[in-house]
């Protein structure tokens, strides 16, 4: 029997809004006058907890739409957005000594990765990061929520399985509907009334809690699927 720890990648691993303020930049000259201070307030009631957005990327593609910019300018600026990522343009962190957390993992359960977004810049942030070879398997432009299934079935088959993310409904409802145990992290933990296994703010705010969950789901008896003590920060 494997664990698995299934983890997301932007708001989750990697923090801070350099992404997704290069994705607005992008798209301003094609918006409104006033795009970027639109999308500076929004995305600080987001931060604050507002549900009205799924995560900041949703924030400026909503706002970019209500301007009337075109499907083909958003598509371009995402991507264009991916491309600089963990660059002086589009900044990100991750918790402190990632390589050693993960690694940590790994002796318990198969880390994997699982985003939506394209490979493009991640690759490099892993790097910069030292974390190139650190997770067991790699997934990208997954397609959540449904493209995550087969991910969480494929894992479900060898063990216990913990998704971990900080979108609710992409990252999270799949695993919930599985029966597979669940991390929320990011905006909305403090607020959210689903019934997820832990959450927190920040992923280094569940680093205990992850490692213990990981080395109890590999034990001989390990905790069951869907039953972990819920634990908040």
């Amino acid at each position: 029997m494997t664990p698995s720890i299934i983890l997301d990648f932007d708001g989750t691993i990697a923090v801070g809004p350099g992404p997704v303020l290069a994705y607005a930049r992008l798209l301003a000259p094609d918006a409104r006058p006033g795009f970027l201070d639109r999308v500076t307030e929004a995305l600080a009631a987001h931060e604050a907890g507002s549900p009205e957005h799924r995560d900041g990327y949703d924030v400026v593609g909503s706002l970019a739409r209500a301007d009337r910019v075109p499907a083909d300018a958003l598509a371009y600026a995402y991507l264009a957005s991916r491309a600089l990522l963990g660059t002086p343009q589009a900044p990100v962190s991750t918790l402190p000594d990632l390589p050693a957390f993960l690694a940590d993992l790994r002796r318990h359960a198969r880390v994997v990765l699982a985003t939506n977004a394209p490979q493009v810049g991640i690759d490099r942030v892993l790097a910069q990061w030292g974390a190139t070879t650190s997770f067991d398997a790699q997934h990208f432009t997954v397609g959540k929520p449904a493209g995550l299934v087969p991910v969480l079935r494929d894992a479900l088959t060898d063990g216990p399985v913990l998704a971990v993310g900080d979108v609710l409904a992409l990252d999270l409802a799949p695993a919930l509907d599985l029966g597979a145990d669940t991390a929320l992290v990011g905006p909305t933990a403090a607020t959210t009334t689903a019934p997820v296994t832990m959450r927190a703010a920040t992923l280094a705010d569940l680093r205990t809690d992850l490692q213990t969950w990981a080395a109890a789901a590999a034990s001989s008896t390990p905790t069951p699927v869907g039953v972990t003590t819920r634990i908040e920060r």
